[in-house]
């Protein structure tokens, strides 16, 4: 079966592939033919004739209505996991004829599953169809396919050619991101920096915890235990302080070891984590970067979701060097711990080959991941020291 859909297909592709009403006709116009010979009667040649012109017309036409027809894709916006990605493709009838029993395939990578199809009744000439659908993801990442396929059997339905278009198409799956109320991680960095360091001359850097900058009206997603209340009730309504702490100007880093070796399901996890704390970061006015090993510093909300959607383990270290300064540094190796930028801190997660109970560093702290807790409150608790 699978050798005969083959063969079927290249012969849509190419020219035209017969379909079951094809074959029947064609079959009955043999007989009518034989029957001919045999007795000579001209009615039989006259409706075998008639048959096989049927089927030559049948062949040829479908392959020349599909000849006018253009195909444009609109840009496919970005979504996170598990939400669905909304594909538009546009097809124009440039042809002096309408273009009528068609059918359209989109041609999908393996990994989304099997080609998307919607049928059409008719296109007029000059006319434009804009086919809309919806699918759903289930993983990040960065899919490419390029290949509609346009299939048409008109206008007997007795033979089906197929054609081709090449249409680029390009869908950018964000990794999910943890609607985190509080991270430590972020919350207390620097915070010894800024008890040892030179106030005169050094920038400062907004963040949850440290000296009363300013207050200011409160916006989704501040922490509660920020809310300055007596100003709150004094104003009639809610005002939050502004913090701040001496970080040296520089922006903290969150370092993902994709050069290392992981587990595919603590790799996944690491990149939420980086994406959850990322955009924590961003809500609490801290400036903040990505570092991988492929594509070194990266900074500014799409280019860092997009470089998460796109990484993977061992990764080629292209970019070795930037994370000197302060990094919150994600891994599954314990032994990278021993080697962290002053002021660091750091989120390992326990694997089989290697525990990590045994090997942390306790001159920074840090959060130990465990399988069989959930993600987010492993991200907000206190820090390992």
């Amino acid at each position: 079966m699978k050798i005969i859909k083959r063969i079927t297909k290249w012969l849509e592709i190419r020219a035209c592939a017969p379909a079951y009403s094809g074959w029947v006709l064609a079959g009955i116009s043999l007989c009518f033919f034989g029957a001919a010979i045999n007795t000579m009667a001209g009615w039989l040649y006259v409706i075998s004739g008639v048959s096989f012109a049927l089927l030559a017309v049948a062949a040829v036409l479908p392959a020349i209505s599909l000849r006018g027809l253009t195909v444009n894709r609109l840009p496919i916006q970005p979504v996170t996991a598990s939400s669905e990605l909304t594909v538009e493709l546009e097809i124009h009838n440039q042809s002096l004829k309408p273009v009528s029993l068609l059918l359209v395939e989109d041609i999908l990578p393996f990994i989304f599953g099997k080609p998307i199809k919607q049928a059409i009744e008719t296109i007029p000439v000059g006319g434009n169809y804009r086919w809309k659908y919806y699918y759903p993801t289930q993983r990040r990442g960065v899919y490419r396919w390029q290949t509609v396929e346009l299939a048409s059997g008109a206008p007997l339905g007795l033979f089906w050619s197929r054609r081709q278009r090449e249409v680029t198409a390009k869908a950018i799956v964000y990794p999910t991101v943890l609607p985190l109320t509080s991270c430590p991680l972020v919350d207390e960095i620097g915070q010894d920096e800024s008890l040892r360091s030179d106030f005169r001359g050094r920038p400062l850097l907004t963040a949850t915890e440290g000296l009363v900058r300013s207050l200011r009206p409160y916006r989704t997603g501040d922490a509660m235990r920020l809310i300055h209340w007596r100003t709150s009730a004094r104003r009639g309504e809610l005002r939050v302080r502004e913090l701040e702490i001496v970080t040296g100007g520089e922006d903290i880093i969150i370092a993902l070891d994709s050069a290392g070796s992981w587990e595919e399901e603590n790799f996944e996890q690491a990149v939420i984590a980086a994406a959850s704390m990322y955009v924590y970061a961003q809500n609490q006015q801290i400036q903040v970067q990505l570092w991988t090993a492929s594509t070194g510093l990266v900074k500014g909300d799409r280019f860092v979701l997009e470089t998460l959607a796109a990484t993977t383990a061992q990764e080629d270290t292209s970019n070795p060097h930037g994370i000197s300064n302060i990094a919150i540094w994600l891994t599954q190796n314990p032994l990278t711990l021993l080697n962290l930028p002053q002021g660091s801190r750091w989120v390992l997660w326990d694997n089989l080959s290697s525990p990590a109970q045994a090997i942390v560093n306790r001159d920074y702290p840090g959060v130990l991941i465990q399988h069989t807790e959930p993600l987010q409150p492993q991200l907000q608790k206190s820090l390992n020291k």
